[in-house]
């Protein structure tokens, strides 16, 4: 065979490579492209909503308006069954309460306050008052020391109220009053009758809902 001859089928053979090696490449970027999975869209990622807060009840249409309470009304307080006996409608300085006498299941008797502040929003305060032994004393217009805690005057005056009902007071009369607050929040109240000798309790506050009318008056 002579040199052109071998040149030429050189160049033939080389030629043949380069097609076969370009339709290999074509046909294998060609199924590469038809396997692959299309690309997922993914969703942006939203901030999850916050989750619901109750709005605080009112009284009246959530639980038992503490106003409505009337003498000789049955009710729950905390859970525990009591009877109202009287009230004590108070004033003073402009500011109006009432205050409620109630006998528990165990014949234990306990004053029940209710006053509305005015404010954004108005509110309710409600208390439960305990007695606690005094042993003589006198309502100090400084701090003083009820069971190794220190309490701090808050306000302090002369009330004119009304009662009704059974309260053990007179009808119509004035109350002396002096309070005080603890660092720990807890409330003390001393309080005096038409100059009869002082009375000291604590306060309790009572949340929305924690008393419940069991039955009316008649």
């Amino acid at each position: 065979m002579s040199m052109t001859s071998m040149v030429v089928l050189g160049l033939s053979i080389a030629t043949v490579l380069l097609l076969l090696g370009a339709f290999l490449v074509t046909v294998r970027h060609d199924r590469k492209g038809r396997t692959s999975a299309p690309p997922v869209e993914v969703a942006p990622v939203e901030t999850p909503l916050a989750a619901p807060v109750g709005a605080p009840g009112h009284a009246g249409t959530d639980y038992t308006d503490p106003r409505t309470i009337r003498v000789g009304d049955r009710i729950e307080v905390l859970g525990s069954p009591a009877r109202v006996l009287g009230a004590l409608h108070i004033s003073w300085q402009g500011h109006e309460w009432v205050e409620f006498l109630l006998r528990d299941a165990s014949r234990r008797f306990q004053w029940l306050s209710v006053e509305a502040h005015a404010g954004d929003p108005p509110h309710l305060e409600v208390q439960l008052w305990t007695d606690v032994p005094t042993q003589g004393m006198v309502p100090a217009k400084s701090t003083l020391i009820m069971e190794d805690v220190e309490f701090f005057p808050m306000e302090r005056g002369t009330a004119a109220f009304r009662g009704e009902g059974d309260t053990g007071l007179p009808e119509r009369g004035l109350l002396d009053f002096a309070d005080y607050r603890a660092s720990d929040g807890r409330l003390l109240s001393f309080e005096r009758v038409q100059g009869r000798s002082w009375t000291a309790s604590y306060a309790q506050p009572l949340p929305p809902g924690s008393i419940a009318i069991t039955r009316r008056a008649s």
